[in-house]
């Protein structure tokens, strides 16, 4: 319509000058669209009504004719040229979001990958060994009871011995179920994020929250000894997570694996460095594997920077973490 418009307003009235600059929004708007074959045949077919139309300048002045139609020309290619290039860095960069959104909907899926097997793997292991020692303290308290010779013994009941295997059990499922309700709260944050809940999140754990953990697997009968600054509390919230998740998953392994007496955790915390370290005296491992677990603790340290190392022999099974402080040099 606008060349139409322009083409009628030039019949009508003797105007010297360009055809294709009144129109030039017009050609642009239209190679911005998937019809841009149009604006480049009507802009050929306008552009070739100007070149009859000016011809009467041919016998007078050749260059003027060849310097005009060609400007002409020039004109019309950079107007679909300029609107082909606006479409494809417009495309160019959807294209962008879009990887840079499958990218981050990748990396949350991975994040949630490790903490779901973070926590369930622990919360399975020390759940697992408080049911079997309850299992095993009923059983030995229900053969007490059928070694009584209940007619003979009245004051079967004051044996300290008789019933105490009833209370250590009862304990144990305490302890049993106090891991399974905090699991259930991670869990439903993890599965709230997965269902795009606005109140889901995924659980940032703190160092300072270790002696928590530490209490769950020294109820199982492990021997854990812990070492920790007195600034434990100043760690940054990603490196204390980190720290966090690497004792859980170490401390998992020993309770499910090692078969292992003690274990050892050490962390320290300098301006630079966080390094924690954990340690058993288990048996370890003739080949190192590194399945979910211990890909999931090098992939917490390498996405902040650091480094981890693993060993394992006749000693037993330690882990090591060195995880560089946000700011800081490494």
């Amino acid at each position: 319509m606008s060349v139409a418009a322009l083409v009628a307003y030039r019949y009508h009235n003797d105007v010297d000058g360009s055809w294709m600059w009144p129109a030039s929004a017009a050609y642009f708007t239209l190679a911005c669209t998937p019809r841009v074959w149009w604006a480049a045949g009507v802009g050929a077919a306008q552009l070739a009504y100007k070149a009859v139309e000016f011809s009467v300048v041919l016998d007078e002045n050749v260059p003027r004719y060849v310097i005009h139609i060609a400007g002409e020309g020039l004109l019309l290619i950079g107007l679909i040229g300029a609107g082909r290039a606006v479409v494809a860095v417009t495309n160019w960069r959807g294209r962008l979001r879009e990887a840079d959104a499958r990218a981050r909907a990748a990396e949350e899926r991975l994040e949630v990958s490790r903490e779901v097997h973070d926590i369930v793997a622990h919360t399975l292991a020390v759940v697992g060994v408080q049911l079997n020692v309850a299992a095993d303290l009923l059983r030995e308290d229900h053969d007490l009871g059928q070694d009584r010779d209940f007619g003979q013994d009245r004051d079967f009941g004051q044996d300290r011995d008789f019933g105490q295997g009833r209370v250590e059990a009862a304990e144990a499922l305490r302890v049993a179920k106090d891991v399974r309700n905090r699991a259930m709260t991670d869990l439903k944050s993890l599965i709230g994020v997965l269902r795009n809940d606005p109140d889901g999140a995924i659980p940032q754990p703190h160092p300072a929250s270790l002696a928590t953990l530490v209490e769950d697997a020294r109820a199982t009968g492990l021997e854990v000894l812990l070492d920790v600054p007195e600034s434990l509390s100043a760690i940054p919230a990603a490196q204390g997570s980190a720290v966090y998740r690497i004792v859980q998953e170490s401390l998992t392994n020993t309770l499910k694996h090692g078969d292992a007496t003690r274990a050892t955790v050490t962390i320290s915390a300098g301006p630079d460095v966080i390094t924690v370290m954990v340690s058993d005296d288990g048996g370890g491992c003739a080949e190192l594997v590194e399945r979910h677990g211990l890909a999931g603790m090098r992939e917490r340290v390498g996405a902040l920077g650091g480094t981890l190392h693993l060993a394992s022999g006749p000693g037993g099974f330690s882990v090591r973490g060195e995880i560089p402080v946000a700011g800081s040099s490494p």
